[in-house]
């Protein structure tokens, strides 16, 4: 179905290749029809909670020498700065299994209600890190509560950005997808 004339190669038929001259006709299945202002809820909503997550965890870098003194125990102050980036780097390291058992979740009961309850969590992890007394009140479970509210917004995070990209996706119009998935 390539116009080619004799002696020239068939045009590939990449994207960014297209023959403008050929037209499609299309079907009911080729178009998405959107609410605009679901749409800007949808992705309003979804771009809020992600800016708070990554608030929330540029926030706990930017006072990792503070955090290292309230709630590791006392010595080096090397000591402590490296123990909370590793607290920091833990949490990274659950985001994996947060999108294994929420993307299957959010198929089943519904990406909203998914989206809902990874920014609950992640609001209780943050919560929990606001309240956990320092080193010298609890002794060694300072550290451990600390890094258990971090596991938990990893976690959560790793559920949420991909649950979050496929509903922004699935409420975008066809030509804006790319757009809209951007603002996360």
């Amino acid at each position: 179905m390539s116009n080619t004339s004799e002696g020239q190669q068939p045009q590939k038929k990449h994207f960014w290749n297209k023959n403008k001259s050929a037209k499609k006709e299309l079907s009911v299945d080729d178009i998405t029809i959107v609410d605009k202002d679901m749409l800007k809820r949808a992705v309003g909503a979804a771009a809020l909670g992600n800016a708070m997550e990554w608030f929330d965890f540029g926030v706990y870098s930017y006072l990792a020498v503070t955090i290292g003194k309230v709630f590791f125990p006392g010595g080096s102050p090397a000591a402590q700065l490296l123990a909370t980036f590793g607290a920091f780097a833990a949490a990274f390291l659950v985001r994996p299994v947060g999108g294994l058992v929420f993307g299957p979740l959010g198929d089943r009961i519904g990406r909203q209600k998914v989206l809902a309850i990874t920014m609950i969590m992640m609001s209780i992890g943050t919560f929990c890190i606001g309240i956990i007394p320092g080193y010298h009140s609890i002794g060694i479970m300072a550290p451990v509560l600390l890094l258990a509210a971090r596991l938990l917004q990893g976690f959560s995070t790793g559920g949420e950005y991909g649950g979050a990209a496929t509903f922004i996706a699935e409420y975008s119009t066809d030509e804006r997808r790319g757009f809209m998935g951007s603002w996360l």
